[in-house]
């Protein structure tokens, strides 16, 4: 476990689902689900839906991506265990940049949109999401696609190589 408190992160651009917070969270034990994304942070139909699908007994934090710097720098969430969801690679990046250790990063789902090609069946990148797992893999951050915690995790520097 991290010394912050964050035990998995995942990218994935539906955030909470069905998937997510039955089958992640229980998988890991995760005591707290952070999202971090601006956008979210401001709609309150999205909050009000993610508020819903969060598992009964497990806290919620929805962050901007400085709010979630500051919180975790300041050490707010040791002794939990935080499971990180963002949309996409760029507010890791972020993160890091930030001074925020991650211990891995998992990569669910990232649909397709202009300019991306389909790296696996969930998962389309654009060239700013290569350069951003590029930059992961030189900080040393593992990187991983799993769809469900079932399915074997693949080392996502295999999928960037084809």
């Amino acid at each position: 476990m991290s010394s912050n408190g964050i035990i998995h992160v995942r990218i994935d651009e539906r955030l909470i689902h069905g998937q997510v917070a039955t089958m992640w969270t229980n998988t890991i034990k995760a005591t707290r689900i952070m999202i971090v994304d601006d956008g979210v942070v401001k709609s309150e139909i999205e909050k009000t839906a993610l508020k819903t699908a969060v598992p009964s007994g497990v806290k919620l934090s929805i962050l901007t991506t400085q709010g979630a710097i500051k919180n975790i720098l300041a050490e707010k969430y040791v002794g939990q265990k935080v499971f990180l969801i963002v949309k996409n690679p760029r507010v890791l990046k972020e993160l890091v940049d930030g001074g925020v250790t991650l211990p891995q990063i998992n990569v669910g789902n990232m649909s397709t949109k202009k300019d991306s090609k389909q790296i696996k069946k969930s998962v389309s990148v654009t060239k700013e999401d290569l350069e951003n797992f590029d930059y992961f893999v030189k900080k040393g951050i593992k990187l991983t696609a799993q769809m469900v915690p079932s399915e074997e995790a693949v080392p996502f520097q295999n999928l960037l190589k084809k």
